[in-house]
């Protein structure tokens, strides 16, 4: 080969690839990664024949009462877990919030530094756990239904969302904030006056982003008994009756085709 039109990092590719070829081995190992199972001859006829059930949906006007009203559920879940989350992270985010403080404007941040702190760390144990855990708690606190979904919604997302606003906080322009602050204004006045105007819009659009997960969260929370389409699918699949579950599915597909097109929608009118 031409040495002019020879790869001089080619060597160092091959040694990169190895290395991770040796690294992700003991990975697929502990993993018990093994695709060869899915071609297993019973495995594939029992996998033929509850598929073949996907085909004939169940259309009838009784189960399609029932989906109609575990989507409008699933929706509520979402949306008034989310809800709960904002009244979480708005004060939470404050609180983290450093160029919100006059204290840390004049340099002494004393007592104010460790309350922060201590909001950030309550904002990453919030969010460590995921709402599916928040759900299986909940469920054994309240029972099944759409109540335990909410909760696991809120507080979950309260974490993701307060912390995500800080950071937004943080990342604006500090210039009117410490203006307001140095004049003698309230936290709450810088924000409303400082930060909101040049913020408001990436705070909007990234609740709306979280609304539209939270609308596909609790579905998945419904396996848990937390309501909604997500327990219809778990007891239809848990019967086997494959033409439910086709039906579910596609309800599902086009919930979060809707949600994913009305947050582009209220992103757009955002920008």
């Amino acid at each position: 080969m031409n040495s002019a039109l020879r790869d001089p990092a080619l060597s160092r590719r091959w040694l990169a690839l190895l290395i991770g070829l040796v690294l992700l081995w003991p990975l697929l190992v502990l993993s018990e990664f093994k695709p060869w199972t899915l071609l297993d001859e019973r495995g594939l006829r029992a996998t033929g024949r509850y598929l073949a059930q996907f085909i004939h949906m169940r259309s009838d006007a009784e189960f399609l009462q029932m989906l109609a009203q575990d989507t409008w559920r699933t929706v509520a879940i979402a949306t008034a877990g989310l809800t709960l989350a904002l009244v979480l992270a708005v004060p939470l985010s404050l609180l983290a919030t450093a160029r919100l403080s006059a204290s840390t404007l004049e340099g002494r941040p004393g007592p104010a530094r460790w309350l922060r702190r201590a909001v950030r760390a309550l904002l990453v144990a919030l969010r460590s756990i995921p709402e599916l855990i928040w759900a299986l708690v909940f469920v054994r606190v309240v029972g099944l239904g759409a109540t335990a979904g909410v909760l696991a919604i809120a507080i979950a997302y309260g974490g993701m969302l307060g912390k995500v606003y800080a950071e937004i906080l943080e990342s604006a322009d500090a210039a009117p904030t410490h203006a307001l602050l140095s004049a003698g204004a309230t936290r709450w006045q810088a924000l409303c006056f400082g930060a909101l105007p040049s913020c408001l819009p990436e705070l909007l659009s990234y609740t709306v982003y979280r609304w539209e997960c939270a609308v596909r969260s609790s579905v998945v929370l419904g396996f848990v008994g937390a309501g909604g389409l997500g327990q219809q699918l778990d007891n239809a699949s848990k019967m086997f009756a494959g033409n439910e579950v086709s039906a579910i599915l596609l309800v599902f597909i086009l919930l979060v085709m809707a949600s994913d097109a009305f947050s582009r929608w209220l992103r757009g009118r955002l920008a």
